[in-house]
Formats: structure tokens, C-alpha cells, sequence
């Protein structure tokens, strides 16, 4: 039987000794704490080493490298040069292995988890290795290290800087050599627990030990955090409960009935080889790893885990009258040049924050919170301009979103039309981009179908075609196509409406490949057909332009308008109480939604920001709908996730706001009235 004693300077209330089966081998393992004390440490190493076949020697600084410098610490090297007799080691090397396993453990099992995650590290330097992998899911790294081991009031927030810092450092440490956790320049205590505290409340993720993380740490600044530490012990938990954690990832591994430290491990690891550690390579190791399956803790110490997933997403004004009424520009200066000048200047603004995003919360368990991001130019403004001038603020919105924390990012309105929809932007953009036109077509449906019912003017039988036609004007954009391709799979008839004969009929055919039994037609002439329609979907981008004359309309009549600016303003619906004009792509969001209004009824937003939301909440930070060719499968998978997550329609909406069962009764009224009188115009 082989026993392992590993003499610690932590407390020796968690001493403990146990019998195990490890490796094809039978273990004693014993730990001896000696509460800091340096001096009894090195006494019992040199004691115990002839009573054991491995030692190891914990709760002190393992050797690193960062970049191309080596760092050791003399008091770590004096205890263990003083073990001559058996193999000895601080489990530095399968410390690395662990830690880098937890992280992609947890990345894979929690679903792209670090993803853009703003992570500090209290020291980058000894966490060297971790940082690079983390590196690889996110730029939004910092380190403490010149706060803590110099008191200068300084983050590093690249692991090129730290490597840069760690020149610094390996050339002071031949002169005076590196504590990590002591300042070797004088420094306020106060003052610099004040500035890695506000580095935690900043931060997603912290990682430390867990003596540094209850040194600088409390429940101000580490609520909903997660912690990446190890050998988590219960008073440790006890704390991390009480500062009200989220997660913890306790890298050491859970293999026997007592939590061993990582050096016990490797020590374990090194009595069932016989070999010295030198001649164990980390190859071995991380094959040995790999062969025990060993996995992180994931702890939850309040006893619930929020999965919490970061978006963003571009608002920007549709008109003057917009820019009015979220600045306190007075309404006597309407349709005035000085309302011309301010619209000019609004658009050559940098973006900003309009609104923090929270409450949202999936029935599934996961939650989202974000940021709403403002670009300044309105619809007329975006067509004065080249793209590229389009293109610059949303990167630069893009950009703020990365450094906010959002694993994605939303095109808004106007935003997702202009140039090459989103192509350049999801290119050139740093996370992951979506215009959210997927979801905007499947809400333009589910609104005209909701409404269908609701109003009662058509006959329908459940699971067959709806006896009705149904038209798309600028059925060849984005949305408008994927709109014909559902409307072409419920309703009798589908008109096509577009400018583009050629491309309409390419449209059709590619229709009537996927749905061979549906009746689909096309016009370049919309109003010549409008009378005869039961559902018009509008979806043009138009920016202002007459689409279609309302007059023309049949009563009773659904109008689905899914352009943003509004194909249809106000004035123009008021000329027709007897039809119903949707303004869809409006969702209700599950939860309890906290945000600046962006006009719209309480808990609902856009159908374009509910796409962004539902990725979000299913941890796709992948690009999803970007271009002028939305995916019909991709229109299908959104609307299965947004059900999903708890994603409703919201109700039904047009210009003066959500109809009510008495506006929809009193449209359903007028219109069977009108259609008694009513001729095809």
C-alpha cells in the first residue's frame, strides 16, 4: 500500500486521512495543515519524507511561465528542495490541466458559456495558461496583477499586456523575489481593495484563490458572479453562499469522500507510476486526466443557478418626430429647418446606450439581460448616405456591444435593410450578428392568423387551407418572401406583388418546388388585385413611399405591415375603420421586462428583437439571419425556439396601439356592413 502525506500552510482543521483504491493501487493519504507556519512546514517535509512513498506541499505559489519568462518562489523551492528521500510536488503542472479542462467542461455543458464573458483574473501570471484558452472565447480579459503585487492603480486588459507586465516583472524578481499577493510598493490597503472590487462588480466572471477572493470579495461585488477557483471547502462555500455567487467552478476534482487539492492528485499520480515527476510528462498526465474522466465542481451556493445570457441590440430613430420625443427638443420647432438640422446631426452621432435590458426569463431556466444601443440616423438619413456610412455605426455599436459583455447583437428597423443586410456588418463585427428577420416573418403570419380568427369574416376548417386570398407586396425582399412561402402553405390563393416581373416568376417556381399544390400568382400592379384580397402582408422598406391605396382595399380586410418604416401611416389607416391593419412583428417576452419604452405595450418587443433574445436564451451565439435570402428553415427553427422559451404572440397592434376585443368586434362590424355595399375598385 503506498501512502501519500501532503504537509500544507493551510489550516490544519481540514487535516484529514483516508484510504482509497487509485490507479490500480491501494493509498493512505494524510494531510497536515500547519497554519501558515513556514518553519513547521519545512520541519514536518523533512520529518515525514523516510514515513511515505510521495509527499505533497500545498496552499503555497506554484512555479509558472508566462510567456517566455519562468517564475519560482523561493520559499516554495526551499520546502520542496528539503524532500530528498521520495518524489515531491505542488501539482502545479496537473493544476494547469485541471484548470484548462474545467473551462472547456463548463463551456461545452453550460452552452458556449464564456462566450464574450468579461473575465478578471486577481493574477494573471499564475494563471498564465488559463488565460490564453480563455482567451479563445473572449477578448474581454483583465488582470489584477499591477494592483495587487505593485499598488499601482492599473488593469491589464490583454494577455499581451500581461505578458509585457511579466517582463517587468521577471527582471524586478531578480532583485527582490515575486509575492503575488503581497504590494512590493507602498499602497493605500483601502484604496486598492476598492479598485479590485470594482473590477469584480464589473466583471462576469472572477478568478482567484479562494484566500484572495475573500480578501478582496464580498456580497457588494461578487452577486451573480461566477468564480473559478479550487479545493472549495465548506467554510469557503459558506461564504460564497452568503456574497450570493452564482456558480462556482472548483477545478479540483470530486473523486474520493474528501476534497484533495491538486497536488495530493499528482502525488496519488506519481505513487502508482514510481517515477519521479520530472520524468512524468505532461503528455502522460493529461492522458491520465483524460482516462479518469476527471471533471470540475460546479457549485451552486444559494442552491439555484441563473444561466444568464448577454445580447444587444440597434434602435435607432424613425423619424423627427421620433428624435422629439426622446430628447426635449419643444413641438414648436416640428417641420421647422431647425428640426431638418438636428435630424442631420443625430445621424453623424456615435452610438450609445439608450436602455439596460433585464427581467427577461425562459420557462426553460435560462434568463437574458442586455443593452439597447442607439444609432442616430433615421430611415431618410440612412438613404442619404453611402452604406459604408451605415455600416460604420453599426460596428461601432458592434464594438460597444463586445466591451458591454453582449454575446450578440440585433440589427434593428432600418438597420437590417440598408446595403447588403447585415452581410458586411456580421463580417467585419467581432460577435456574432443577426437581423432578426426570421422571426419577423413567422410574427407577420402569426398576427394575420390570429387576427383571421379573431374577426370571424372567413369560414375555416382546422388542418385544411383557408378558403381566402392572400397577397405580398415586395414579396422579393427578405421578409416578404419568406412570408409568401407560408401564406402559400394556408391559403387558397397567393399573389405575388413586386416591380420585377422576371423575379417574381423566379420566386413563384421556387414556391410552387417546395408547395406543388398551392395557387400562386404574381402582379406588378398590386392595386388592380387589392379588392379581391383577404390578407395583404406589406413588406417593402419603402422609407415613406405609397405602397398600395387603402381605398382599393376590400373590407374587412387584414393588413399585415412588416415594414419598418411603416408602409401605411396613420393617416391612411384612419380613411378605413372597416379593414385591420396589423403592425406586426410584435412579441410578448416571458418575465418581467425592464427597459426604457421603446413604444411599445408592456413586456413586448419586436419581432427582430425577440430573434436576438431567443438566440440569446438557447446559448446560439452563432449568426443567424443576415442577407436579403431568409432561410425558410430558419424562419421554422426561430419560431420553435421562440415557443420554446416563452415567447407569445403579443397583442395585436396597429398604429394607435393594441386592439381590444371591442376594436377588433367593431372592425368585424363595419366590415359586414361595408361588403354589402361593397364593388372591387
Amino acid at each position: 500500500m503506498k501512502k501519500v502525506i501532503n504537509v500544507s500552510l493551510g489550516s490544519s482543521e481540514q487535516d484529514y486521512e483516508f484510504k482509497t483504491r487509485f490507479l490500480d493501487e491501494d493509498f493512505i493519504v494524510q494531510r497536515i495543515g500547519t497554519n501558515g507556519n513556514e518553519t513547521e512546514a519545512w520541519e514536518q517535509l523533512q520529518r515525514l519524507q523516510s514515513k511515505c512513498d510521495v509527499m505533497g506541499v500545498g496552499m503555497v505559489p506554484d512555479e509558472f511561465n508566462v510567456g517566455e519568462y519562468k517564475f519560482e518562489n523561493s520559499r516554495t523551492k526551499k520546502l520542496t528542495r528539503v524532500v530528498t528521500r521520495v518524489p515531491v510536488t505542488t501539482g502545479a503542472r496537473i493544476r494547469r490541466i485541471l484548470q484548462n479542462n474545467a473551462i472547456r467542461y463548463t463551456q461545452k455543458k453550460l452552452g458556449n458559456y464564456f462566450n464574450n464573458n468579461k473575465v478578471l483574473f486577481l493574477s494573471g501570471m499564475a494563471n498564465y495558461e488559463m488565460a490564453t484558452l480563455m482567451a479563445e472565447y473572449t477578448p474581454n480579459l483583465k488582470f489584477a496583477d499591477p494592483i495587487i503585487q505593485t499598488g499601482v492603480p492599473k488593469l491589464l486588459k490583454s494577455i499581451s499586456a500581461l505578458e509585457l507586465y511579466a517582463g517587468g516583472r521577471y527582471n524586478l524578481n531578480k532583485i527582490s523575489p515575486i509575492d503575488l499577493e503581497q504590494s512590493h510598493i507602498p499602497s493605500l490597503p483601502k484604496f486598492k481593495k476598492h479598485l479590485i472590487k470594482n473590477a469584480m462588480k464589473d466583471a462576469h466572471v472572477v478568478v482567484g484563490t479562494c484566500s484572495s477572493l475573500k480578501k478582496y470579495g464580498d456580497n457588494e461585488c461578487l452577486v451573480d458572479k461566477t468564480i473559478i477557483t479550487s479545493f472549495v471547502t465548506d467554510e469557503d462555500l459558506a461564504f460564497f453562499k452568503e456574497a450570493k455567487v452564482n456558480l462556482i467552478i472548483d477545478v479540483t476534482p470530486n473523486m474520493f469522500d474528501q476534497v484533495i487539492g491538486a497536488n495530493v492528485l499528482e502525488a496519488m499520480i506519481l505513487g502508482a507510476s514510481d517515477v519521479e515527476s520530472e520524468e512524468l510528462s505532461n503528455a502522460c498526465l493529461e492522458e491520465i486526466v483524460k482516462e479518469l474522466d476527471i471533471q470540475p465542481r460546479l457549485l451552486h451556493p444559494t442552491g439555484t443557478f441563473k444561466n444568464i445570457r448577454r445580447f444587444a441590440f440597434v434602435i435607432h430613430p424613425l423619424s423627427q418626430e421620433y428624435i422629439r420625443n426622446v430628447t426635449p427638443i419643444p413641438k414648436r420647432f416640428a417641420h421647422t429647418p431647425l428640426m431638418n438640422a438636428v435630424e442631420k446631426v443625430t445621424a453623424l452621432a456615435p452610438p450609445f446606450v439608450y436602455s439596460e435590458v433585464k427581467g427577461i426569463k425562459s420557462p426553460c431556466g435560462a434568463e437574458a439581460e442586455g443593452w439597447l444601443i442607439t444609432v442616430g440616423g433615421t430611415p431618410k438619413e440612412m438613404l442619404s448616405h453611402s452604406p459604408e456610412f451605415t455600416y460604420k455605426r453599426l460596428l461601432a455599436a458592434a464594438k460597444m456591444a463586445e466591451k458591454l459583455g453582449a454575446q450578440i447583437i440585433g440589427l434593428g428597423a432600418f438597420t437590417k435593410v440598408v446595403g447588403d443586410a447585415g452581410i458586411t456588418v456580421a463580417r467585419r463585427a467581432t460577435i456574432p450578428v443577426t437581423t432578426g428577420n426570421s422571426y419577423s416573418a413567422s410574427g407577420a403570419l402569426w398576427a394575420a392568423a390570429d387576427a383571421m380568427k379573431r374577426l370571424k369574416l372567413v369560414e375555416h376548417e382546422e388542418g385544411k387551407r383557408i378558403p381566402a386570398k392572400s397577397m405580398v407586396i415586395g414579396a422579393t425582399g427578405s421578409i416578404g418572401s419568406v412570408s409568401a412561402r407560408l401564406l402559400a402553405m394556408a391559403f387558397d390563393e397567393v399573389y405575388l406583388g413586386g416591380r420585377n416581373a422576371k423575379t417574381l416568376n423566379k420566386l413563384r417556381d421556387s414556391i410552387l418546388k417546395d408547395t406543388p399544390d398551392a395557387k400562386v400568382f404574381i402582379t406588378t400592379d398590386p392595386d388592380e388585385q387589392l379588392g379581391d384580397m383577404d390578407v395583404v402582408v406589406t413588406s417593402t422598406s419603402g422609407a415613406g413611399k405609397k405602397i398600395l391605396d387603402i381605398m382599393k382595399v376590400k373590407p374587412g380586410c387584414i393588413i399585415t405591415d412588416v415594414a419598418r418604416p411603416l408602409d401605411l401611416p396613420a393617416e391612411e389607416v384612419a380613411k378605413r375603420p372597416d379593414v385591420l391593419v396589423i403592425e406586426s412583428g410584435e412579441i410578448l417576452v416571458p418575465g418581467k421586462l425592464d427597459m426604457k419604452s421603446i413604444q411599445l405595450p408592456e413586456n413586448v418587443v419586436f419581432a427582430c428583437m425577440a430573434e436576438t433574445i431567443v438566440l440569446a436564451l438557447e446559448g446560439r451565439f452563432e449568426v443567424f439571419t443576415i442577407g436579403r435570402n431568409t432561410e425558410w428553415e430558419k424562419v421554422k427553427e426561430i419560431y420553435k425556439l421562440g415557443l420554446k422559451h416563452g415567447m407569445k404572440l403579443a397583442a395585436i397592434s396597429g398604429v394607435n396601439g393594441a386592439y381590444t376585443d371591442e376594436d377588433l368586434q367593431k372592425v368585424r362590424e363595419l366590415a359586414l356592413e361595408a361588403r354589402k355595399t361593397w364593388k372591387t375598385k
